[in-house]
Protein backbone atom coordinates (compact mmCIF):
# COMPACT_ATOMS: atom_id res chain seq x y z
CA UNK A 1 0.00 0.00 0.00
CA UNK A 2 2.83 2.40 0.93
CA UNK A 3 4.95 1.98 -2.50
CA UNK A 4 1.35 2.27 -4.49
CA UNK A 5 0.81 5.67 -3.11
CA UNK A 6 4.24 6.41 -3.61
CA UNK A 7 3.73 5.46 -7.11
CA UNK A 8 0.60 8.05 -7.55
CA UNK A 9 1.92 10.62 -6.09
CA UNK A 10 5.38 9.97 -8.38
CA UNK A 11 3.09 10.17 -11.20
CA UNK A 12 1.12 13.15 -10.33
CA UNK A 13 4.00 15.12 -10.06
CA UNK A 14 5.68 13.61 -13.06
CA UNK A 15 2.36 14.14 -15.39
CA UNK A 16 2.24 18.02 -13.44
CA UNK A 17 5.73 18.66 -15.12
CA UNK A 18 5.56 17.11 -17.97
CA UNK A 19 1.93 18.64 -19.03
CA UNK A 20 3.94 22.31 -18.55
CA UNK A 21 2.52 24.17 -15.25
CA UNK A 22 3.33 27.22 -17.38
CA UNK A 23 0.94 26.85 -19.51
CA UNK A 24 -2.27 27.16 -17.50
CA UNK A 25 -1.96 30.95 -18.19
CA UNK A 26 -2.15 30.41 -21.87
CA UNK A 27 -5.42 30.02 -23.33
CA UNK A 28 -6.40 26.61 -25.37
CA UNK A 29 -7.01 26.66 -29.20
CA UNK A 30 -6.77 24.83 -32.49
CA UNK A 31 -3.73 26.82 -32.75
CA UNK A 32 -1.99 24.92 -29.80
CA UNK A 33 1.10 23.49 -30.34
CA UNK A 34 2.48 20.21 -28.81
CA UNK A 35 1.25 16.20 -28.02
CA UNK A 36 -0.29 17.26 -24.82
CA UNK A 37 -2.01 20.38 -26.26
CA UNK A 38 -3.12 18.89 -29.80
CA UNK A 39 -4.70 15.40 -28.75
CA UNK A 40 -5.51 15.50 -25.60
CA UNK A 41 -6.28 19.35 -24.05
CA UNK A 42 -7.74 20.87 -26.62
CA UNK A 43 -10.37 17.70 -27.71
CA UNK A 44 -11.75 17.77 -24.61
CA UNK A 45 -11.94 21.97 -24.54
CA UNK A 46 -13.59 21.65 -27.55
CA UNK A 47 -16.12 18.84 -26.07
CA UNK A 48 -16.91 21.21 -23.21
CA UNK A 49 -17.74 24.23 -25.97
CA UNK A 50 -19.68 21.85 -28.29
CA UNK A 51 -21.62 20.20 -25.41
CA UNK A 52 -22.22 24.10 -24.19
CA UNK A 53 -24.01 24.73 -26.90
CA UNK A 54 -26.03 21.35 -27.30
CA UNK A 55 -27.49 22.22 -23.92
CA UNK A 56 -28.43 25.72 -25.02
CA UNK A 57 -25.26 27.41 -23.55
CA UNK A 58 -25.03 26.36 -20.41
CA UNK A 59 -21.28 25.86 -19.54
CA UNK A 60 -22.27 24.78 -15.97
CA UNK A 61 -24.30 21.52 -17.58
CA UNK A 62 -21.46 21.21 -20.13
CA UNK A 63 -18.98 20.90 -17.29
CA UNK A 64 -21.28 18.06 -15.27
CA UNK A 65 -22.03 16.24 -18.83
CA UNK A 66 -18.38 16.47 -19.88
CA UNK A 67 -17.44 15.47 -16.66
CA UNK A 68 -19.88 12.32 -16.52
CA UNK A 69 -18.98 11.30 -19.84
CA UNK A 70 -15.27 11.00 -18.92
CA UNK A 71 -15.62 9.42 -15.89
CA UNK A 72 -17.78 6.45 -17.77
CA UNK A 73 -15.33 6.26 -20.70
CA UNK A 74 -12.50 5.32 -17.81
CA UNK A 75 -14.93 3.15 -15.66
CA UNK A 76 -13.27 0.36 -17.66
CA UNK A 77 -10.24 0.91 -16.23
CA UNK A 78 -11.52 1.20 -12.39
CA UNK A 79 -13.47 -1.47 -12.34
CA UNK A 80 -10.61 -3.29 -13.64
CA UNK A 81 -8.21 -1.67 -10.89
CA UNK A 82 -10.43 -2.08 -8.09
CA UNK A 83 -10.89 -6.25 -9.04
CA UNK A 84 -6.68 -5.89 -8.96
CA UNK A 85 -6.66 -4.71 -5.67
CA UNK A 86 -9.13 -6.92 -4.08
CA UNK A 87 -7.11 -9.91 -5.37
CA UNK A 88 -3.84 -8.83 -4.06
CA UNK A 89 -5.83 -8.32 -0.60
CA UNK A 90 -7.46 -11.58 -0.58
CA UNK A 91 -3.50 -13.00 -0.91
CA UNK A 92 -1.92 -10.76 1.96
CA UNK A 93 -2.22 -13.69 4.26
CA UNK A 94 -0.12 -15.62 2.38
CA UNK A 95 2.09 -13.08 1.35
CA UNK A 96 2.72 -12.02 4.75
CA UNK A 97 3.05 -15.87 6.01
CA UNK A 98 6.25 -16.12 3.13
CA UNK A 99 7.24 -12.63 4.67
CA UNK A 100 7.47 -14.12 8.10
CA UNK A 101 9.36 -17.73 6.38
CA UNK A 102 12.10 -15.78 5.02
CA UNK A 103 12.66 -12.66 7.16
CA UNK A 104 16.27 -13.02 7.10
CA UNK A 105 18.10 -10.31 5.09
CA UNK A 106 20.78 -12.00 3.05
CA UNK A 107 20.57 -11.70 -0.39
CA UNK A 108 19.68 -15.71 -0.68
CA UNK A 109 16.66 -15.59 1.47
CA UNK A 110 15.78 -12.77 0.01
CA UNK A 111 16.07 -13.77 -3.55
CA UNK A 112 13.91 -17.22 -2.28
CA UNK A 113 10.73 -14.89 -1.39
CA UNK A 114 10.83 -13.21 -4.42
CA UNK A 115 10.95 -16.42 -6.00
CA UNK A 116 7.92 -17.85 -3.80
CA UNK A 117 5.96 -14.81 -3.87
CA UNK A 118 6.18 -14.68 -8.01
CA UNK A 119 5.05 -18.26 -7.76
CA UNK A 120 2.44 -17.09 -5.34
CA UNK A 121 0.98 -14.49 -7.80
CA UNK A 122 1.16 -16.98 -10.54
CA UNK A 123 -1.09 -19.26 -8.27
CA UNK A 124 -3.14 -17.42 -8.09
CA UNK A 125 -3.25 -15.46 -11.29
CA UNK A 126 -2.45 -12.10 -9.57
CA UNK A 127 -0.25 -9.19 -11.47
CA UNK A 128 0.98 -6.69 -8.99
CA UNK A 129 1.35 -4.49 -11.90
CA UNK A 130 -2.36 -4.64 -13.06
CA UNK A 131 -3.53 -2.48 -10.75
CA UNK A 132 -0.69 0.51 -11.59
CA UNK A 133 -1.74 0.36 -15.05
CA UNK A 134 -5.28 1.93 -15.02
CA UNK A 135 -3.75 4.58 -12.77
CA UNK A 136 -1.29 5.63 -15.44
CA UNK A 137 -3.78 5.32 -18.12
CA UNK A 138 -6.27 7.86 -15.70
CA UNK A 139 -4.00 10.51 -14.74
CA UNK A 140 -3.58 12.03 -18.17
CA UNK A 141 -7.08 12.11 -19.16
CA UNK A 142 -8.09 13.67 -15.71
CA UNK A 143 -5.25 16.52 -15.32
CA UNK A 144 -6.01 16.98 -19.39
CA UNK A 145 -9.53 18.08 -18.14
CA UNK A 146 -8.22 20.19 -15.61
CA UNK A 147 -6.23 21.82 -17.92
CA UNK A 148 -8.87 22.33 -20.73
CA UNK A 149 -11.69 24.03 -17.86
CA UNK A 150 -8.58 26.17 -16.77
CA UNK A 151 -7.78 27.28 -20.08
CA UNK A 152 -11.04 27.30 -22.25
CA UNK A 153 -11.86 30.98 -21.92
CA UNK A 154 -15.37 30.98 -22.66
CA UNK A 155 -15.99 28.59 -19.28
CA UNK A 156 -14.80 31.75 -17.23
CA UNK A 157 -17.44 34.22 -18.16
CA UNK A 158 -20.62 32.23 -17.87
CA UNK A 159 -23.08 32.08 -14.32
CA UNK A 160 -24.26 28.37 -13.15
CA UNK A 161 -26.56 28.11 -10.45
CA UNK A 162 -25.37 30.93 -7.77
CA UNK A 163 -21.70 31.24 -9.01
CA UNK A 164 -19.87 32.75 -11.42
CA UNK A 165 -17.97 29.56 -13.12
CA UNK A 166 -14.67 32.03 -13.87
CA UNK A 167 -14.37 33.16 -9.92
CA UNK A 168 -14.44 32.01 -6.77
CA UNK A 169 -17.54 30.65 -5.14
CA UNK A 170 -19.06 33.71 -2.85
CA UNK A 171 -21.15 31.54 -0.47
CA UNK A 172 -17.73 28.92 -0.59
CA UNK A 173 -21.00 26.03 -0.65
CA UNK A 174 -18.77 24.53 -3.30
CA UNK A 175 -15.66 24.10 -1.77
CA UNK A 176 -17.44 22.65 1.61
CA UNK A 177 -19.27 20.35 -0.73
CA UNK A 178 -16.41 19.16 -2.23
CA UNK A 179 -14.33 18.46 0.55
CA UNK A 180 -17.34 16.43 1.72
CA UNK A 181 -17.64 14.29 -1.11
CA UNK A 182 -13.82 13.88 -1.63
CA UNK A 183 -13.75 12.32 2.38
CA UNK A 184 -17.33 9.89 1.20
CA UNK A 185 -15.47 9.19 -1.77
CA UNK A 186 -11.98 7.58 0.06
CA UNK A 187 -14.45 6.28 2.72
CA UNK A 188 -16.11 4.48 1.12
CA UNK A 189 -12.99 3.40 -1.26
CA UNK A 190 -11.49 2.24 1.93
CA UNK A 191 -14.10 -0.40 2.47
CA UNK A 192 -12.81 -4.06 2.97
CA UNK A 193 -8.83 -2.78 3.07
CA UNK A 194 -7.07 -3.91 5.73
CA UNK A 195 -6.20 -0.67 8.41
CA UNK A 196 -3.43 1.73 7.35
CA UNK A 197 -2.48 4.70 9.40
CA UNK A 198 -1.23 6.35 6.12
CA UNK A 199 -4.67 5.70 4.15
CA UNK A 200 -6.33 7.26 7.70
CA UNK A 201 -4.31 9.84 7.52
CA UNK A 202 -4.84 10.68 3.82
CA UNK A 203 -8.43 10.30 4.45
CA UNK A 204 -8.79 13.93 6.32
CA UNK A 205 -5.85 15.38 4.24
CA UNK A 206 -7.24 15.29 1.44
CA UNK A 207 -10.58 16.85 1.68
CA UNK A 208 -8.73 19.59 3.95
CA UNK A 209 -6.31 20.16 0.76
CA UNK A 210 -9.52 19.87 -1.16
CA UNK A 211 -11.72 22.71 0.58
CA UNK A 212 -8.43 25.11 1.20
CA UNK A 213 -7.43 24.95 -2.84
CA UNK A 214 -11.27 25.30 -3.63
CA UNK A 215 -11.89 28.69 -1.54
CA UNK A 216 -9.39 30.39 -4.27
CA UNK A 217 -10.11 28.55 -7.30
CA UNK A 218 -12.37 29.38 -9.94
CA UNK A 219 -15.63 27.98 -9.21
CA UNK A 220 -15.36 25.60 -12.55
CA UNK A 221 -12.74 23.42 -10.69
CA UNK A 222 -14.99 22.93 -7.60
CA UNK A 223 -17.60 21.71 -9.82
CA UNK A 224 -15.76 19.20 -11.65
CA UNK A 225 -14.68 17.85 -7.93
CA UNK A 226 -17.94 17.57 -6.43
CA UNK A 227 -19.68 15.91 -10.10
CA UNK A 228 -16.62 13.26 -9.96
CA UNK A 229 -16.42 12.86 -6.95
CA UNK A 230 -20.42 11.99 -6.80
CA UNK A 231 -20.05 9.98 -9.68
CA UNK A 232 -16.65 7.53 -7.71
CA UNK A 233 -19.14 7.25 -4.76
CA UNK A 234 -22.09 5.50 -6.55
CA UNK A 235 -19.96 3.98 -9.15
CA UNK A 236 -17.68 2.16 -5.78
CA UNK A 237 -20.67 1.60 -4.10
CA UNK A 238 -21.91 -0.96 -6.96
CA UNK A 239 -18.14 -2.33 -7.98
CA UNK A 240 -17.69 -3.31 -4.06
CA UNK A 241 -21.81 -4.03 -3.15
CA UNK A 242 -21.28 -7.20 -1.48
CA UNK A 243 -18.19 -5.52 0.20
CA UNK A 244 -20.05 -2.73 1.82
CA UNK A 245 -23.06 -5.23 2.96
CA UNK A 246 -20.84 -7.48 4.51
CA UNK A 247 -19.23 -4.59 6.62
CA UNK A 248 -22.12 -3.97 9.25
CA UNK A 249 -21.93 -7.88 9.74
CA UNK A 250 -18.53 -7.96 10.18
CA UNK A 251 -18.56 -4.83 12.50
CA UNK A 252 -21.53 -6.01 14.74
CA UNK A 253 -19.45 -9.96 14.43
CA UNK A 254 -16.54 -8.05 15.90
CA UNK A 255 -18.62 -6.76 18.86
CA UNK A 256 -19.42 -9.98 20.01
CA UNK A 257 -16.58 -11.45 19.76
CA UNK A 258 -14.96 -8.38 22.14
CA UNK A 259 -18.47 -9.05 24.55
CA UNK A 260 -18.01 -12.82 24.95
CA UNK A 261 -14.02 -12.60 25.76
CA UNK A 262 -14.84 -9.76 28.54
CA UNK A 263 -17.33 -11.98 29.99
Amino acid sequence: MKNRMLLVVSLVFLMTVLTGCMEYEQAITSESEGFWNEYIVYPLSWLIVHMADWLGGSFGLSLIAVTILIRFAILPLMIKQTKSSKAMQAIQPEIKELQAKYSSKDQQTQQKLQQETMALFQKHGVNPLAGCLPIFVQMPILIGFYHAIVRTREIAGHNFLWFELGAPDPFFILPLVAGITTFLQQKIMMVGMPDNPQMKMMLWMMPIMIVVFAFNLPAALPLYWVVGNIFSIIQTYFIKGPDLKKQPATATATGKAGGAKKK
